[in-house]
């Protein structure tokens, strides 16, 4: 055997155990992409379809402020780096109440024209954003925030994980509508 023949016969079974080491490695990406990846979200019960809200007390929700404000709301809201669009509510559905949220995220929910929330006195921490005054009320996972100085009180409860973007553009949109009261810390 001459030492071409022997380089030869050696190379032959080297470039076949790579080839096949290539073609495993395509068949096993493309078989990945084909059955999907762990990056792909999965419905979660509730955050698709209709929003099933609960009737809560909300005296005020057919007032003119409740009605301005829930026709001016934006289609979207900011979670973080996300975008949640406005989420269709299941019938029956609260008097000026809107959801935003998608398949990823829990629902962002306002409802406009509650009753003044118990817990707002005279010594509540109150957070101001966009020349609004809020009132937090936290919660497990969310909190709700109440807006106490508009002839109306509204109520956003924002999951945690959402960040402060929609509190800034509901700030932003009720500023820009409600005018600004004195804040009634006393029944």
């Amino acid at each position: 055997m001459t030492q071409q023949e022997t380089t030869s016969a050696l190379s032959r079974p080297l470039l076949a155990a790579v080839g096949l080491a290539v073609v495993l490695a395509i068949g096993v990406a493309g078989l990945g992409l084909w059955l999907g990846t762990g990056n792909q979200t999965e419905d979660v019960p509730g955050r698709t379809g209709p929003l099933a809200l609960v009737s809560i007390d909300a005296p005020d929700a057919g007032s003119p402020a409740c009605t301005t404000l829930v026709e001016k709301l934006p289609v979207g809201l900011p979670s973080g780096k996300d975008m949640l669009s406005r989420r269709e509510l299941a019938s029956p559905a609260p008097q000026a109440a809107v959801a935003w949220g998608d398949a990823k995220h829990d629902p962002v929910v306002l409802r406009c024209g509650l009753p003044r929330p118990s817990e707002l006195s005279a010594t509540s921490q109150l957070r101001v954003i966009s020349d609004v005054q809020w009132l937090e009320l936290p919660g497990s996972g969310s909190s709700t925030w109440v807006i106490v100085d508009r002839e109306a009180y509204v109520a956003l409860t924002v999951p945690d994980a959402a960040g402060t973007g929609p509190l800034q553009d509901i700030s932003t949109t009720v500023r820009d509508l409600l005018p600004k009261q004195p804040v009634k810390t006393a029944p």
